[in-house]
């Protein structure tokens, strides 16, 4: 432990440095507060990375008087962190593992303080139970994705799910009750902000049975200022990476019109015609987006998020031009998360054909009818 008075003007430098957070690595405890109490007072201790004196925890001959009490050598900490390094565990922490905990937290610092104020966004989770699965959403997982782009307008997310649903997927009254759910959960928490212009800007982070993401995106296709995060499988994130190269998505258009049409997304797995025409029959018109290699982790990039929109809005007028004004389309997906909220937002209501949305369920034997989009509601 530290016999170094150290001085104010160092001190304060210190705190500013640490935004008064403990720099232990994965701590980041708030040293302005007790945290059980809420009670508002200075716990931090200033702890040395090589000891102020040299038969002190990491302490140098030489250097232990010339650094003791330089800032490059001071960091941060709550009491236990500050016991583990100096008493507990003194072998465990080096001057190296320490100096990186230092610098670290200290850049992370500078990035988040130095995001101009219009950066700020709304997070928005949303989360519904796909099979015996149930939604895991983080707000913290959350910020961490959108940084260093932009940061959490409000310490509390717009969360819109249906807590501790016992209903899952296969159920009778599952989309009926969810479907009603979030229709009702962005009408009260999302619209009335948006309108008195509480909201600039939403941040989407969203893990549901993919009917649900496309309702919920279509919900939402009157706000302009959002971005919809992908949950990465490796490695497990939502932040987003840079684009594959030679990336494209691959649209089919029929060479004629045999039936109403059913537009497929091959994109996360392979839907293939036969299981179409156990729902649908033979008679239908098959629009399909793939890629060369579906699978359930090929979207990385925001760029790639970006020639969806394009392709998909362009497609959707395609399909109401040769099939005229009357028909519903079926739609089919095996999509990522973000693609199934983007393909709801990019819908346009007045202009666009309504749309009827499978999906795959094993425990009923291949696609159910689970729910329809500017269509009047089923009884």
């Amino acid at each position: 432990m530290s016999v170094t008075n150290i001085p104010e003007k160092v001190k304060i430098r210190l705190w500013g440095k640490a935004a008064g957070r403990c720099e232990y690595e994965g701590c980041n405890e708030p040293l302005w507060l007790d945290s059980l109490t809420k009670a508002e007072f200075n716990t931090a201790y200033i702890a040395h990375i090589i000891a102020d004196s040299p038969d002190g925890p990491r302490g140098d001959p030489i250097y232990s008087e010339q650094l003791k009490a330089e800032i490059s050598n001071l960091m941060l900490m709550c009491d236990k962190h500050h016991r583990l390094i100096d008493k507990e565990d003194v072998a465990g922490h080096t001057i190296e593992r320490l100096q990186a905990m230092k610098a670290a937290h200290e850049q992370r610092i500078e990035v988040v303080s130095s995001i101009d104020a219009d950066k700020k966004s709304h997070i928005l989770l949303y989360g519904a139970n796909i099979g015996v699965h149930t939604s895991p959403l983080s707000l913290s997982e959350a910020a961490l994705a959108m940084s260093p782009d932009r940061y959490p307008a409000d310490a509390h997310p717009l969360s819109i799910g249906l807590k501790n649903s016992s209903f899952e997927d296969h159920s009778v009254t599952f989309w009926t009750i969810e479907d009603d759910h979030l229709r009702n959960m962005v009408i009260q928490q999302v619209r009335p902000r948006l309108k008195a212009n509480e909201i600039s800007h939403l941040s989407v982070f969203a893990i549901a049975p993919q009917p649900l993401l496309i309702l919920l995106g279509s919900l939402l296709s009157d706000i302009p200022a959002a971005e919809v995060y992908q949950r990465h499988r490796e490695p497990s994130s939502w932040k987003w990476e840079t684009k594959p190269n030679d990336f494209q998505f691959i649209v089919s258009e029929p060479n004629e019109i045999t039936g109403p049409p059913v537009l497929v997304f091959s994109l996360s797995a392979s839907i293939t015609n036969d299981r179409l025409f156990v729902r649908m029959g033979k008679g239908i018109t098959v629009w399909r987006v793939t890629i060369p290699s579906p699978h359930n982790d090929f979207l990385k990039s925001r760029q790639q998020a970006q020639a969806f929109r394009q392709q998909i809005r362009t497609l959707m007028d395609h399909i109401k031009l040769r099939h005229g004004e009357n028909e519903i389309i079926h739609v089919f997906p095996a999509m990522p998360v973000c693609l199934a909220v983007e393909f709801g937002r990019l819908l346009m209501p007045k202009a666009d054909l309504p749309l009827r949305i499978y999906d795959e369920n094993k425990a009923k034997g291949g696609f159910v009818h689970a729910l329809d989009i500017n269509l009047p509601k089923r009884n």
